[in-house]
Order: C-alpha cells, then sequence, then structure tokens
C-alpha cells in the first residue's frame, strides 16, 4: 500500500484555523523569549487546532446568562429555572473531540409573557464586565511596563458563536433533575463554538456593515503555520506566511507566539440565536531571533507545498515536516478575511480552514469577531476617567446585542 501522509488521512469535514524573510526583520521577528515573559508561570492548554490557548497566571474566567429577569413564579421556581433548558446539538468537529453531542442552553416559548425579559441587557453584561476588565488591565500595563525586551499589545475582543456545555451523564441528570440554575450550569465543562453559518456571514456583510457605518479596510488571505518548539514546550510558534510569486509557495512575513489571555467572559445571551465572548488578551513582540533559530524556521516554511486538495492548504515532502531536533509543524490554518472599521471598532468576517498534524483532525469554519480598540485605547490613557470608558463599553455592547446576535432569517 502507498504510503499516505499523515496531513492526508483525516475526513471531509475538518476547523476554522488562524517571502523569503525581508532582511530588516531578520533581527526583528515577533517572537518572544519564554524566560523575559514568565511563560512558565501561565496556564496553557491544547485548543485541537495545532495551537495551545495560554492563560495568564492571574486570568480571569467566567461564565453567566443575561437576558431574563431575576424573578420567583408562583411555584417558586426562578424565571430562570421554568424558561431554560439544555438540548443537544450537532457539532461533528466537538463530537469527534468529546466523543458525545454537546448541549446548548435554550430558551422555552415565553409565550405572551415579554415581562420577564431584560429591559436593556447589555447594561447588565457591561456591569457584570467592566470590574474585571479593569482589574485585568491594570495588571497588563504593569506587564507593559515592566516588560524590557518585548512589545505587548493588548486587545479587548468580542466573539459572536454558540457556548456549548460538556459533562459526563451523572452530572448532567444532576443538573436536570435539581432544575436548571446558573450556579449548577457553572459546574459543567464549557467551549465557545464560533462557526456560523454563511447565510449570518453575508447577512454580516451585506448588511450589517453599512448599518452600523463600517467602512471597508482589507482583504487578506494569510497561512499560519504553527510550529512546536521544544525549547518552548507550553507555547506554539505561529508564522504568518502570504502566497509565494510562483503561486506554489508560501512567503515568512511575520512569527509570533500564540496569545495570552487575561479575561475571558462568556456570556449565554438569552433570547438571541448566537452568543457573546468578550476577552481581553496580549500579543508580544520579541526583540530578534537567533541565526540558528531563523535558520531553523526558515527551513520549515521553505519545504511547505501549497495544496487546495488537503485541509489546511498545505502539505510536507516525507521528512521534511521538523528541522532538527528543535521544531516541527504541528498545525496549519488557511485564512481569507475581510476587515472593516470605524473610529472605536474593527470589525472581521473570517473563512478559516485548520487542520492539527497531532490529532489528524480539523474543521472549515466561518467567524466573526470584533475587536474593541476604542476602549483599550481610553483605558491606556492615564488621564481618562472611568465613566468614559464603561459609557463606551456598554455602547459597544448594545450594538452587538442588536446587529449580530439577532436571530432572524441569517441564522
Amino acid at each position: 500500500m502507498a504510503y499516505i501522509p499523515p496531513h492526508k488521512r483525516h475526513s471531509e469535514s475538518s476547523p476554522a484555523p488562524e517571502s523569503l524573510l525581508i532582511p530588516q526583520f531578520q533581527r526583528n521577528l515577533n517572537l518572544r523569549d519564554r524566560k523575559s515573559t514568565g511563560r512558565s508561570d501561565r496556564k496553557g492548554k491544547d485548543s485541537g487546532t495545532g495551537s495551545k490557548i495560554i492563560y495568564a497566571d492571574s486570568a480571569i474566567s467566567k461564565w453567566f446568562s443575561v437576558g431574563l429577569l431575576d424573578s420567583d413564579n408562583e411555584d417558586g421556581s426562578s424565571s430562570f429555572s421554568a424558561l431554560t433548558s439544555l438540548e443537544p446539538v450537532s457539532v461533528e468537529f466537538l463530537e469527534r473531540k468529546f466523543g458525545e453531542k454537546p448541549l446548548a442552553l435554550v430558551l422555552k416559548d415565553a409565550g405572551e409573557r415579554e415581562t420577564v425579559f431584560v429591559d436593556k441587557p447589555w447594561v447588565c453584561v457591561a456591569e457584570n464586565v467592566k470590574r474585571d476588565l479593569l482589574s485585568s488591565f491594570r495588571r497588563v500595563k504593569s506587564e507593559m511596563v515592566d516588560n524590557v525586551r518585548e512589545e505587548v499589545k493588548p486587545s479587548l475582543v468580542a466573539r459572536v458563536g454558540r457556548i456549548l456545555f460538556h459533562g459526563n451523564p451523572s452530572s448532567l441528570e444532576c443538573v436536570r433533575r435539581n432544575l436548571l440554575t446558573e450556579s449548577s450550569l457553572r459546574t459543567l465543562k464549557k467551549s465557545f463554538y464560533t462557526n456560523v453559518p454563511p447565510t449570518y456571514m453575508e447577512h454580516v456583510t451585506d448588511k450589517i456593515v453599512q448599518e452600523i457605518g463600517l467602512y471597508f479596510e482589507e482583504d487578506k488571505e494569510i497561512y499560519h503555520v504553527k510550529i512546536s518548539d521544544n525549547f518552548r514546550p507550553d507555547s506554539t510558534i505561529s508564522c504568518k506566511c502570504a502566497v509565494g510569486q510562483d503561486k506554489k509557495s508560501i512567503e515568512l512575513y511575520k512569527i509570533e507566539l500564540n496569545q495570552v489571555r487575561h479575561m475571558v467572559e462568556d456570556i449565554s445571551c438569552l433570547g438571541k440565536s448566537l452568543d457573546l465572548r468578550l476577552m481581553l488578551c496580549t500579543k508580544r513582540i520579541m526583540i530578534a531571533l537567533t541565526d540558528d533559530e531563523i535558520d531553523g524556521i526558515k527551513a520549515l516554511i521553505s519545504s511547505a507545498v501549497l495544496d487546495s486538495d488537503v485541509k489546511g492548504g498545505l502539505r510536507w515532502p516525507l521528512g521534511k515536516n521538523s528541522s532538527g531536533d528543535r521544531y516541527s509543524i504541528v498545525g496549519v490554518w488557511h485564512t481569507t478575511a475581510k476587515t472593516y472599521r470605524s473610529s472605536s471598532i474593527r470589525l472581521k468576517v473570517r473563512h478559516a480552514d485548520r487542520f492539527d498534524f497531532r490529532t489528524s483532525s480539523g474543521e472549515v469554519a466561518r467567524e466573526v469577531t470584533l475587536k474593541l480598540h476604542g476602549i483599550v485605547s481610553q483605558i491606556q490613557d492615564e488621564t481618562c476617567e472611568n465613566d468614559p470608558v464603561f459609557q463606551m463599553l456598554g455602547d459597544n455592547i448594545k450594538l452587538i446585542w442588536d446587529h449580530f446576535l439577532s436571530s432572524g432569517s441569517c441564522i
């Protein structure tokens, strides 16, 4: 039987993934030193898409729901318990990963009882998030001051998708038997699934962009090559590459380590078809790489072959997917994205094809992300008062709630 490379050993359904070096970049590539970042103090886990997810040691991670009034019914149950349920949903990628169907929190038919809904849910979200955001950003700013060898770039990101719950049968049955409460749901494992339908993507680009006054910024195609570094076992190197002039190879233009998450707040938006994640994260850029590091990474990138028939869009000849005893390919993301922006937000609508070489699994996904750079700029301003910052936070969440979470025929 003919040899089948690992990157071709997978099914049709697979997840959405994220020049030769320009001379002046050879001493200024985006890679940071583990010792200078205190990375050993950070918690990491595998994302299942070829890249590790890194949380700062003091990271805040929370889940809560918003949308229903916190009131009791005549039988003593709360509106949340009476009007919500957990229902299985079919997500092939997560079913393969967890071995079972995930569960979504859904709202039962409330009939004519409109009074069960909060009048301004975005205010509730802003109130729940603001203290965590401010305390997390204080720690980020301290890290930015202390880091003399790196450029630290903070960003506040809003993602739309579905919060899905996982758990063993006994824990799920216990939750159901005691009625759903926010406390019981916090005991279950959760994931934030960002893949949205193509009709929703079209709705965003064809209608919402004009409604909220964004202008087109750029259209970009990127290959993200995920590399494992034996010198940094708790991180993943991400090489951003463009298609070469020969249309058969890729050219490296930026090297980064995976982002560090400082705050992640997942919000189940009851009454809406999509949920919301607000995340404060940082990206670090190192001052320089050694000649050996540059040569090892360049050797892997130059060996890649463009191939539209494989997941992730890249393959490596046999024996060329590692460099010495230090670097090896662990994943590929092929992304095409359109970005739109205003003075305070940047919208990215992305199609991503991700493949994880370690698990031979992946998924094609469509994702919508908003970067709330106006809020970050205000928080970074030492003279800025808190009230304007959180007024902008509330305004941004209202915009997302009104335009990006609605159901309609586009979901």
